[in-house]
């Protein structure tokens, strides 16, 4: 008897691990790696019928309610441009040119957004309770626009054209960019070149 209940306990211990390591595995996982282009990757197959099993369970997991690849695309970026992962104590300039599928410039998508996330997904609670800027709130200069997520505010820096996400950790982040209704006339190609770059600046001790 009491080596059925050893047996029994080994194979809960073992479920629970094995669920446990499998829903660890989702949670941290991003959209796909199959496509790079800088800092940012994303999924061949996100948003279609062609997508497997585990590409559908993260979807699922970090994903809800995200629309198919015929309306939107998701990139996600773990590292800044030079492959340096994304830390909470540094600064970061996202820089880019959004076009609204319009001029012929940039990112030809309709809106635009770029959101900061923990490594497991979640956004990041800060002071300031801001965790995204969309494409409708960015008024861009001769030189496009430009983003930073940093600790603390970039007040002195700052252009009328820039615009701030706090970090709200010191450690690890993630980003996501949201491009949605692409121009549906524009090759793979010619949109993956026009995504933003990802710099980093200064870092705290």
């Amino acid at each position: 008897m009491r080596r059925a209940f050893t047996w029994l306990a080994l194979l809960l211990l073992g479920m629970a691990l094995g669920i446990g390591g499998a829903v660890w595995s989702l949670r941290s996982a991003t959209f796909g790696d199959d496509i790079r282009v800088g800092p940012w990757t994303t999924g061949r197959n996100i948003g279609t019928a062609e997508a497997d099993i585990r590409t559908r369970a993260v979807v699922a997991l970090r994903g809800l309610l995200a629309l198919p690849a015929s309306e939107a695309r998701y990139f996600t970026a773990r590292t800044d441009s030079a492959g340096r992962p994304l830390d909470g104590r540094c600064t970061y300039r996202i820089s880019g040119v959004y076009s609204g599928r319009e001029s012929g410039r940039g990112t030809p998508a309709r809106w635009l957004s770029i959101t900061v996330y923990d490594r497991e997904g979640w956004l990041i609670p800060n002071a300031r309770g801001r965790y995204s800027v969309g494409s409708a709130q960015m008024t861009q200069g001769s030189d496009g626009w430009r983003i930073w997520i940093s600790p603390t505010a970039m007040n002195g820096d700052m252009r009328a054209v820039d615009y701030w996400i706090p970090t709200g950790t010191s450690g690890l982040f993630e980003i996501t960019l949201r491009a949605y209704r692409l121009d549906p006339n524009l090759s793979e190609a010619a949109f993956l070149r026009a995504l933003p770059r990802l710099d980093r600046a200064e870092c705290s001790a």
